[in-house]
């Protein structure tokens, strides 16, 4: 009976461990031109056009074939430009396979320096990993049938964010600098912070309407509606944490003080990456450093 336990687990194991390690690739049309492609990572933009594909972040790179195989379902044509709209793998893991395949990387100035410091601290520098096109506040590139508008908000998840609109097609692509439906992951140490991170949001939502269509970082597919709920969620907490904060109650306090996010919690937000005292914990750090 032990034996035909411990077999029963293993098979249980392996069959789990081959279900978390594959991933499934999905392309969500949202213009005649423009796509949401959803994996392993951050969600990637992909905008078909006279060049090729331009994209918007690469996910992790043991994906790339996989995510070239599929982007192959919306054009034959190679992918020539990738926008990373910050660092972190997750986001620009693919960028050296792409470089590869002869796409050309922009980001924002910043994104470039924090992955080639971190490299150099590995002791290996990737030169075709790095961004080849940096820029400081914001960027314009025109197709012929669309104006693409990526700028810079500042230290909101880091300090090298980047979001990209469409002008033509309406679709906003806003990083991590939006996790629909969860708590966001606001990278303190890189230049993140909860004052930026809630200007990040307040910015999108001057420039878009009702009809936007908006690819978060993280979570599906979002509207204008979606984002506000988002920012008042922020706003919310952020407000209570400070207010404890004047009344002189201790971080540890504030962290365990389930109560402050309780309304959120209920619908799910605590469920992601980040969960309720995560975030507790990240906004008194952010307001309090």
């Amino acid at each position: 009976m032990k034996k035909i336990i411990i077999f029963a687990l293993s098979i249980f194991w392996v069959s789990s461990y081959g279900q978390k390690r594959e991933v499934n690739i999905q392309i969500d049309p949202l213009t005649e031109n423009i796509y949401m492609l959803t994996g392993q990572g951050g969600n990637i933009g992909v905008f078909k056009n006279e060049k090729g594909l331009f994209i918007i972040d690469d996910q992790f790179a043991r994906l790339s074939t996989k995510i070239l195989d599929h982007l192959k379902t919306i054009s034959n044509q190679p992918v020539t430009m990738v926008m990373n709209t910050h660092f972190h793998g997750d986001h620009t893991g693919g960028n050296e396979n792409m470089a590869k395949q002869g796409a050309m990387i922009i980001a924002q100035k910043n994104v470039r320096s924090r992955m080639e410091n971190k490299q150099k601290n590995k002791g290996n520098v990737i030169t075709a990993s790095l961004p080849a096109i940096t820029f400081e506040e914001g960027l314009h590139l025109y197709f012929k049938n669309e104006n693409i508008k990526a700028f810079h908000v500042h230290n909101a998840h880091t300090d090298g964010d980047t979001m990209v609109y469409f002008v033509n097609g309406n679709v906003l692509h806003m990083g991590d600098t939006f996790f629909n439906g969860r708590y966001p992951y606001i990278d303190l140490k890189s230049g993140g912070s909860i004052t930026g991170y809630i200007r990040a949001s307040e910015k999108a939502l001057l420039l878009i309407n009702d009809d936007t269509k908006i690819i978060p970082g993280h979570g599906k597919l979002a509207t204008k509606k979606d984002l506000e709920f988002f920012l008042s969620m922020l706003k919310e907490i952020t407000k209570a944490i400070q207010q404890e904060i004047n009344a002189g109650r201790s971080e540890n306090d504030i962290i365990k003080n389930s109560s402050l996010t309780s309304l959120y919690d209920a619908k799910g937000y605590g469920d992601g990456y980040i969960n309720s005292e995560q975030i507790r914990k990240t906004i008194y750090t952010s307001l309090t450093k």
